[in-house]
């Protein structure tokens, strides 16, 4: 769980969290309203053919009105209905039949007897002769009827046949019957669009959807007026249900004549379906752009800071106060705030480096009172030494090997006295470097041979790594440093009785260097006793030493020589292994431009 408790993960959720909701509430409220418009015309869609279904049929009907009208006009059909010759009455029934495609065609007498049918059984004809439409005929009214059929519903005009203009003598009747049926709701769906059904007395009589679908229209012949929701195999449609003709008072509710007029939801709302889908993949896309934006807006936010924190945690771990921050100066995503904290830090770290170098300084200054005693200490036994090899040399018939000892003694004491002067002249005053490109690992194998010269002893192997490059350093400082740590390191495994040195074994004394990212890394390693744990937080102390005869200012005079140079010195104890001394160096000390050698 280390990825949200990070300020970069933090930021990218927070961004993607935001795109992904800003997009899905987007999607949600266009996809919302697609379909509420949607909806919308689908209701004014089926309104609209509703108020078209019912001009045509009040079209329909007037017109037959008018053709049944014209033909019991005619002179021909008077004359044979007024001679009640059926014969005649069905020939010229025929004729006009055929002209007007009716379906239906009866003619009646004064008395409601039927003289000619013409498409129909003699028993419909009875049936429709006995329809209180011919006793309205007779009586001078034209009426429109509706009559179920198996294969649909039969649509009656009856008119009377008058003779005469002023109080008109009746004649008898005429009916015409057109047929409501699948072939005009086929016609039907083709003007409007709309599935089309026609019922009557509870049942589907005709329609334009399969017979299967029947029954589950029949429910809709009870409700008129309204839209109805109807789940008709596996479509969804919208129902709206219109009465063919008035409800009379004695019939009951769902029986009279009604045509459905059938909207399909799934239809109407398909290419709807292509614009959501087309949203969605809009949507993933967005979702996925925007969550790769917000990771790299995360990532650039977070990467100068990742970047000051481990120089941070580099200069806290090591205390190297040399490590710069160095930022990318990529113009798109320049961070002005990382910059000038990274600039802040760098020049903090510059501030506290110099302030330890002059406190290192003052130190050095305040331990001038230590050193006098120090070289009282020193001095007193050389000087005691020279002073009585001066007085033997006084003595009168001195053999020539006693003054050999004598003037032996005062050059070794000689020696040592200059070597105490210059080590306390090393520490005390500053060191001035003179800095210029360097072959390390040539600078590394002179200091080994320098140390072989200084006492016969263990060899120092050597493991320079060939990627280190050249540096910037002060070559002759970092060579008496490097001496005085590899000459040490040779006593300890001289002095040691207690490792073993067998033969083709590991070295007793290695010297190491090693590339290591922007600065490069030596290491001195021994195999000797090691270093007493009590004393290993001294070794660096001026004046502090274990050996018989020694200043105690070796190391330290190494450690100020290699932190002036802009690295860093520490030494580890592993028992049974020995001692290790690491020197990390900047390739450019003070911001020196890299030299090429």
């Amino acid at each position: 769980m280390k990825f949200f408790p990070s300020l970069r993960g933090r930021i990218f959720l927070t961004s993607a969290l935001l795109a992904v909701l800003s997009i899905g509430a987007a999607l949600y409220v266009v996809n919302r309203r697609v379909t509420e418009a949607g909806e919308a015309a689908l209701q004014r869609d089926i309104l609209a053919t509703g108020t078209l279904v019912d001009e045509l049929r009040s079209t329909r009907t007037d017109m037959f009105k008018r053709m049944a009208r014209l033909i019991a006009d005619t002179p021909k059909l008077k004359a044979a209905v007024y001679e009640t010759d059926a014969p005649t009455v069905l020939g010229v029934a025929r004729g006009f039949q055929d002209s007007i495609n009716a379906n239906l065609l009866i003619v009646t007498g004064k008395s409601g007897a039927v003289l000619a049918e013409v498409g129909t059984s003699e028993r419909d004809a009875v049936i429709v002769s006995g329809q209180p439409a011919v006793r309205a005929a007779l009586g001078g009214r034209d009426t429109v009827s509706l009559l179920p059929q198996p294969a649909g519903m039969l649509q009656i005009v009856t008119v009377p046949i008058p003779l005469g203009t002023q109080n008109p003598e009746i004649l008898g009747t005429l009916t015409v019957g057109f047929m409501l049926d699948d072939a005009l709701a086929a016609q039907l769906k083709t003007t409007t669009g709309s599935d089309i059904a026609f019922g009557m007395d509870g049942q589907i009589l005709a329609t334009t959807l399969p017979r299967s679908d029947r029954p589950a229209l029949s429910e809709l012949l009870r409700q008129s007026g309204i839209t109805r929701d109807v789940r008709i195999g596996t479509d969804d449609y919208v129902a709206l249900p219109r009465p063919l003709a008035a409800q009379a008072e004695d019939v009951p509710a769902g029986t009279g004549p009604v045509v459905l007029i059938l909207r399909s939801r799934t239809e109407q709302l398909r290419p709807l379906q292509a614009i959501q889908r087309a949203l969605a993949v809009t949507a993933v896309v967005a979702v996925l752009l925007a969550t790769l934006l917000s990771f790299a807006v995360a990532r650039t936010i977070t990467r100068p800071l990742a970047a000051i924190t481990d120089v941070m945690r580099d200069v806290a771990a090591t205390g190297d106060l040399a490590r710069k921050i160095t930022l990318g100066e990529g113009r798109l995503w320049r961070d002005e705030d990382a910059q000038l904290l990274a600039a802040t830090f760098n020049t903090l770290t510059d501030s506290v480096a110099r302030f330890q170098r002059e406190m290192a300084q003052k130190e050095r200054l305040l331990s001038l009172g230590r050193l006098s005693t120090v070289i009282a200490h020193e001095v007193r036994n050389p000087l005691m030494i020279i002073k009585g090899s001066l007085h033997a040399l006084r003595q009168k018939n001195l053999h020539e090997r006693a003054m050999h000892e004598a003037v032996t003694d005062i050059d070794e004491e000689v020696e040592r006295l200059n070597r105490i002067v210059n080590e306390v002249l090393d520490f005390a005053r500053p060191i001035r470097f003179e800095i210029a490109p360097a072959d390390l690992n040539a600078l590394c194998r002179e200091s080994a041979n320098a140390s072989h010269a200084s006492a016969p002893g263990a060899k120092v192997a050597l493991d320079l790594d060939t990627a280190v490059p050249a540096v910037a350093t002060d070559a002759g400082r970092l060579r008496i440093a490097l001496v005085n740590m590899l000459v040490n390191a040779r006593h300890a495994v001289n002095g040691s009785d207690h490792v073993p040195r067998p033969n083709g074994g590991p070295p007793q004394v290695t010297l190491r260097t090693r590339a290591n990212g922007d600065r490069v890394t030596i290491v001195i390693a021994d195999r000797g006793v090691g270093i007493d744990p009590g004393h290993l937080a001294h070794v660096f102390d001026p004046y502090y030493t274990t050996k018989r005869g020694g200043t105690g200012l070796g190391l330290a005079i190494a450690k100020n020589i290699v932190e002036g140079l802009g690295g860093t010195i520490g030494i580890d104890r592993a028992p049974g292994v020995g001692t290790e001394i690491r020197i990390n160096l900047p390739y450019n000390p003070y911001g020196t431009p890299n030299l090429e050698m």
